[in-house]
């Protein structure tokens, strides 16, 4: 059972702001993140092969893996329920070399991705699945920004008011999967 004290986070964070982050702490962040799935980060890598600026900007960014739902009428957000995560770990270094920092989805992660957050000093913070409906709420705006051909695999740019999520790999190695285990 995870009995940490929630944390307030506000996007975007830097280095000496996800410092004091441990696996299996709740936090709650706020501010601008950028929903992004696999696609999104395959043109992301092919811009930056090409030495093609990126159309946004990674330094201390926070990248939601999230296909949105359309907004219903009167409402800021559809659903956002994070996606499975390990398919981007193939695509994460280039991104992290240009200051990413946080990732938020579901799900456990390879090795190889894990020491990428200890050698970038990056965290990995998991939402809760199959309540997608219920964090839509804690959207306060949203709007594509780029690769819109993409559509629900575009990159969005995110607003979020007190969404709720675990961190479960922090930047020193600690891994909130591998502690549930220990405690089973």
């Amino acid at each position: 059972m995870i009995t940490k004290p929630q944390k307030e986070l506000t996007a975007p964070l830097d280095e000496a702001g996800i410092a004091r982050l441990k696996a299996g702490d709740m936090v709650s962040l706020s501010g601008k993140v950028y929903g992004a799935r696999d696609m999104a980060h395959q043109r992301l890598i092919s811009s930056l092969k090409k030495g093609e600026p990126l159309p946004i900007d990674l330094h201390n960014a926070v990248i939601f893996y999230v296909g949105p739902s359309p907004a219903p009428p009167h409402k800021k957000s559809g659903a956002v329920g994070p996606t499975t995560s390990a398919r981007m770990d193939n695509l994460t270094e280039p991104l992290l070399k240009q200051g990413l920092k946080v990732m938020i989805g579901k799900g456990r992660r390879s090795t190889a991705y894990r020491e990428l957050l200890k050698k970038y000093k990056a965290v990995y913070l998991v939402a809760i699945g199959g309540i997608a409906a219920y964090l839509g709420l804690k959207v306060t705006s949203i709007k594509p920004v780029a690769y819109t051909d993409l559509g629900a695999e575009a990159i969005y740019e995110i607003y979020l008011d007190r969404f709720p999520l675990f961190v479960a790999y922090d930047m020193w190695g600690g891994d909130m999967f591998e502690e549930a285990l220990r405690k089973e």
